[in-house]
């Protein structure tokens, strides 16, 4: 990502999209950056007050989208009432009831054509290496693919190019690179359940402890008391992750 560009950043109020956001803004000017971010009939909405809070205290302007009627038609257990969220390690199969279908193409193309008309350089978004056990849109194929779309769809218009600068990178690093970046880490928010605390069993928060466990640290966001019994879930959800693994092994050999 070249230097001191104009960028416009999807963000979530999550730890992944909050590095993106202090990472950008160390390479390029507050009034060089735009954030959106999106309400799409989430369950866990209350994200959206972490990007703006976020995004204010840079010095940014967020934007959010709402697009939260079409939660009714994409059938995920992150926007349907009825659909209890998940619990476990992103590795394990019952993880694919939290894929939204198309919701990264949804946003990057709403993104993209405001991108446009901000005359940003850059359309960014914070996928990682741990999306892509079970989320096709956060994968290099489809950013390379979608941004040669977009670009084709708006030919003469403008010229953004799609980024994903952490596709390679996983949680872990992203916890290690916010740390070097003085992220606050504090003020983000990841539970897929958006209740009044982080339930600590669903994907997104045991692939969260399991990043802060990797470099040694708590998670700010806890307390002591929080922290343990974090601890406690991952080494439980690890465990049963292990063994699936091996009875899956021993059925094959």
């Amino acid at each position: 990502m070249t230097k001191n560009k104009k960028c416009t950043l999807i963000i979530s109020g999550g730890l992944d999209s909050t590095v993106l956001l202090y990472y950008t803004s160390s390479t390029t000017s507050s009034q060089n950056i735009h954030t959106l971010s999106f309400n799409y009939g989430q369950k866990h909405v209350k994200e959206l007050i972490y990007a703006q809070k976020l995004s204010k205290a840079l010095g940014i302007e967020n934007t959010i989208i709402n697009i939260s009627s079409i939660g009714k038609l994409l059938n995920s257990s992150l926007t349907q009432k009825g659909e209890k969220i998940p619990e476990g390690h992103y590795a394990q199969k019952n993880m694919r009831l939290t894929v939204v279908p198309n919701r990264n193409a949804i946003m990057l193309s709403i993104a993209y054509g405001y991108a446009i008309s901000n005359k940003s350089d850059y359309l960014i978004y914070g996928a990682h290496t741990g999306d892509h056990f079970i989320y096709p849109d956060c994968r290099l194929p489809f950013v390379k693919t979608l941004n040669h779309a977009l670009r084709l769809g708006n030919k003469s218009f403008g010229r953004v190019t799609i980024i994903a600068p952490f596709i390679s990178k996983t949680k872990s690093d992203l916890v290690k690179i916010g740390l070097k970046l003085n992220v606050p880490f504090d003020k983000t928010w990841s539970c897929y359940n958006g209740g009044e605390k982080p339930c600590l069993k669903c994907g997104t928060c045991i692939e969260r402890i399991e990043a802060f466990k990797e470099n040694n640290i708590k998670d700010p966001l806890l307390s002591e008391k929080e922290w343990k019994l974090a601890l406690i879930n991952y080494e439980r959800t690890k465990k049963v992750l292990n063994n699936t693994h091996s009875r899956n092994y021993q059925a094959t050999n």
